[in-house]
C-alpha cells in the first residue's frame, strides 16, 4: 500500500460523508463541520505516515485554498438569498457591519494587548483576522436555497447569512491596517500610512469591489435570461458549473482592478439573483456551488483537525486561550446586542443574531495572506494556535447549540415548510 492509495482511499470516503452527514446530523445537536474536525483528528493520532500542514511552511498552499472555498461559498450564500437588499430589508446587517464588526476587531486587539502583551500591529492583526463570520459552518443559521418568495426568509437566518456574505470583504481594510502598522512601527512610528490607508484601502478598494461586482452580475444577469443569442442564455440549458465560471470572473476581474474580491463576489450573486429573481436556474447554480463548498470545508476542516492533533496548539498560551472565549460568549454577543437595539427583529431574534456569530475559513484565510505581507514580529506560529483555537472552539460551541436554538426559534414562530427539511 502506497501513501497516494491511502489519500485516494481517504478522498473517497470524505466526499461520501460530505453527501452524507448533513442528513444523518439533521435534528441532532452537532454539525457536519464537527464530525470532520474530529476525523481530521482521530486520523492524526492513527499510526498512519499521514503528514500535518504546517500553514507557515506550506503558507501559499493554505492560501489560495481557503480563498478558493470562501469565494465559492459567497456566491452560494448570495445566490441563496430571496430578500432584495435595502436600507431596510437589510437593516439588521447594515448594523452589524457597521457597528459590531468595528467593535470586534478593537475589542479583541485590546485584549490581545492586554492579555498577551502582543505589539498593536500583531493584536490589531489578531482583531481583523477574528472579525469576520462564516456563512459555511452552521447550515442551521443561513438561508436555505432560493425560492420565489421573499417571505421564506426568517430574520435571524437573513441576517446571519448577509452579514458573513459582506464582511468576509469588509475585514480587508482592518487586515490591510495591521500590516501598514507593523510596516510604520519597523520604522518608527510614523503615522503617514493612515491617510493613504483610508483613502484606498478603507474606500477606494471597497467603492471597486462593489461597482466591479455589480457589473459583473448585471452583465451575465443579461447573458443567461436575456442574451438574444439562445447559446448565451444558459439558464435554459441549466448547467451548475457556470456558477463556477460567475465565481471566479467577478473575483478575478475585481482584484486586476485592485479592488476587494470577496466583496464583489457577493455583490455580483446578489445582482445575478435580483436579474431574474424567481427563476428555477438560481437553484442550479446554488446547488452546485454548495456542493463545491461542501466537499472545500470538509477538506479543510479535515486538514484543521489533524493540525491540531499534530501539534498546532503547542504555541496556544492560556492568555491567547482567554481571548478565544472572550470572544465567542462575550464580545460578539455584546456587540451584536448594542448593534441590534432598536431594531424590528423580536427580542429572541436579536439575541440569537448576537451569538451566533461563528468564526471559520474567512479567518484562516486571512491570516494566511497577512503572514505573506509580513512575518509580524515572528509571532505566526503563536497566531495560528490563536486562529485555529479560536474556529475550533467556535465550531463546536456553535455546531452544538445551533440546532437546539433555531428550531426552539422556529417553533415559537411557528415556522414549517422549507426550513423544517433537511439541507
Amino acid at each position: 500500500m502506497t501513501f497516494s492509495d491511502l489519500v485516494y482511499a481517504g478522498l473517497g470516503v470524505g466526499a461520501l460523508a460530505a453527501a452524507v452527514l448533513p442528513r444523518v446530523v439533521f435534528s441532532r445537536p452537532f454539525s457536519m463541520p464537527m464530525v470532520f474536525l474530529a476525523a481530521g483528528v482521530a486520523v492524526q493520532l492513527l499510526p498512519l505516515p499521514v503528514p500535518v500542514i504546517d500553514p507557515l511552511g506550506d503558507r501559499p498552499w493554505v492560501e489560495h485554498v481557503t480563498e478558493v472555498c470562501v469565494i465559492v461559498s459567497l456566491m452560494g450564500a448570495g445566490l441563496a438569498i430571496n430578500r432584495p437588499p435595502g436600507p431596510r430589508s437589510w437593516a439588521g446587517p447594515w448594523r452589524l457591519l457597521g457597528i459590531t464588526m468595528p467593535l470586534t476587531v478593537v475589542v479583541t486587539a485590546v485584549l490581545a494587548w492586554a492579555l498577551l502583551d502582543w505589539p498593536p500591529a500583531v493584536a490589531l492583526l489578531l482583531g481583523a483576522v477574528l472579525a469576520p463570520t462564516d456563512p459555511v459552518l452552521a447550515a442551521e443559521v443561513r438561508v436555505g436555497e432560493p425560492t420565489d418568495a421573499e417571505e421564506d426568509e426568517d430574520e435571524v437566518r437573513l441576517t446571519l447569512t448577509s452579514e458573513a456574505g459582506l464582511n468576509d470583504g469588509l475585514a480587508f481594510p482592518f487586515v490591510l491596517a495591521a500590516v501598514a502598522l507593523a510596516a510604520a512601527a519597523g520604522t518608527g512610528w510614523s503615522a503617514e500610512w493612515i491617510g493613504g490607508w483610508v483613502a484606498t484601502d478603507a474606500l477606494g478598494r471597497v467603492a471597486i469591489g462593489v461597482a466591479a461586482g455589480m457589473a459583473v452580475g448585471r452583465l451575465l444577469g443579461w447573458m443567461f435570461f436575456r442574451a438574444r443569442t439562445s447559446a448565451l442564455r444558459l439558464s435554459e440549458h441549466m448547467e451548475g458549473f457556470v456558477a463556477l465560471g460567475a465565481t471566479f470572473l467577478s473575483y478575478g476581474v475585481t482584484e486586476l482592478l485592485h479592488g476587494y474580491g470577496f466583496l464583489a463576489v457577493f455583490v455580483a450573486a446578489c445582482t445575478l439573483r435580483a436579474a431574474e429573481r424567481s427563476h428555477g436556474y438560481h437553484k442550479v447554480l446554488h446547488e452546485f456551488t454548495e456542493q463545491i463548498e461542501r466537499l472545500l470545508t470538509a477538506l479543510l476542516l479535515f486538514v484543521l483537525g489533524g493540525y491540531v492533533a499534530g501539534g498546532g496548539l503547542a504555541a496556544l498560551t492560556w492568555e491567547a486561550a482567554a481571548v478565544a472565549v472572550l470572544l465567542v460568549v462575550a464580545v460578539r454577543p455584546l456587540t451584536g446586542r448594542l448593534a441590534l437595539i432598536g431594531s424590528a427583529a423580536g427580542p429572541r431574534e436579536r439575541l440569537v443574531v448576537a451569538v451566533f456569530g461563528l468564526r471559520g475559513i474567512g479567518s484562516l484565510y486571512y491570516l494566511a495572506y497577512a503572514l505573506g505581507l509580513d512575518d509580524f514580529g515572528g509571532l505566526g506560529r503563536e497566531l495560528w494556535a490563536a486562529v485555529a483555537f479560536t474556529v475550533l472552539l467556535s465550531v463546536v460551541v456553535h455546531g452544538v447549540t445551533a440546532t437546539p436554538v433555531i428550531s426552539r426559534l422556529d417553533r415559537m414562530r411557528g415556522r414549517t415548510g422549507p426550513l423544517d427539511q433537511p439541507p
